[in-house]
């Protein structure tokens, strides 16, 4: 069994932020698939499934998000190392894209909140959303839409991303990092 988990924040102002890049790369993945919704109250997000494949999106806003994954990973005996979370990751470039099996939570609220719970032992699909110019604008600069340029170059991002992960599901971590990894938007060929 393999649950991936895309980080976000619930309701329509924050569907087009960078900190819900995690949503987005679930939305895709869940399109190429026969996922059928099983979300339950009690999973406090959104649920899908297709054969041993689970796609959550926790709807108790990011810093709460280990109460979603922990409630689905007990529900369904899901182990940690079949884990692999999704989110944004401001110390990477717009584009960005590394695999990254526990580590710190590098203050990403989400993170924080399912290292507390579950522990770091998931893996980490990071998505670079750059940082702004000023630590004190961080809370900010990830609740604000992207701009128009990176926005032009998203879907090709979270199609990338959505192909690396269908790849983490057979393949060593080894040979998607050298395969998927990337250091900018300008390093995917369309």
């Amino acid at each position: 069994m393999t649950l991936f988990v895309g980080l976000g924040n619930p309701g329509s102002q924050y569907e087009n932020t960078r900190h819900n890049i995690g949503f987005k790369v679930i939305d895709k993945l869940v399109d190429g698939t026969s996922a059928r919704d099983i979300s339950k109250t009690s999973f406090q997000g959104k649920l899908y499934r297709s054969a041993d494949t689970f796609f959550l999106k926790p709807t108790t806003f990011m810093n709460l998000s280990g109460k979603s994954l922990l409630a689905v990973k007990q529900f369904f005996k899901i182990e940690l190392e079949d884990i692999i979370v999704i989110h944004d990751d401001i110390d990477l470039p717009f584009g960005a894209l590394r695999f990254k099996k526990g580590g710190g939570h590098g203050g990403h609220n989400g993170l924080r909140s399912i290292d507390a719970m579950l522990g770091k032992e998931y893996l980490r699909v990071r998505v670079g959303v750059d940082k702004p110019e000023h630590k004190s604008q961080v809370a900010d600069y990830v609740l604000h839409d992207f701009s128009k340029t990176e926005e032009m170059q998203l879907d090709k991002l979270i199609a990338h991303v959505a192909k690396a992960c269908q790849a983490l599901v057979n393949e060593e971590l080894n040979v998607v990092k050298s395969l998927y990894s990337l250091k900018s938007i300008e390093n995917l060929e369309v």
